[in-house]
């Protein structure tokens, strides 16, 4: 597995903290977990990035 990032990587997280379910789509696409995030952002900005940061660096 490697862990370095690719400038990809920087520019998901950048819009996974302005729009964490731009971030997510980019990364999985229409999946759960896009549909996850959403939610997650409804409910509160904070859980919805945290979420979004996961799903990119977990790859």
């Amino acid at each position: 597995m490697d862990m370095g990032f690719q400038i990809v990587d920087v520019i998901r997280i950048l819009l996974a903290i302005i729009l964490p379910p731009v971030g997510v789509f980019l990364q999985v696409g229409l999946g759960l977990h896009f549909w996850l995030n959403i939610l997650l952002t409804l409910c509160g900005y904070l859980p919805g990035i945290i979420h979004a940061i996961w799903v990119i660096l977990r790859k």
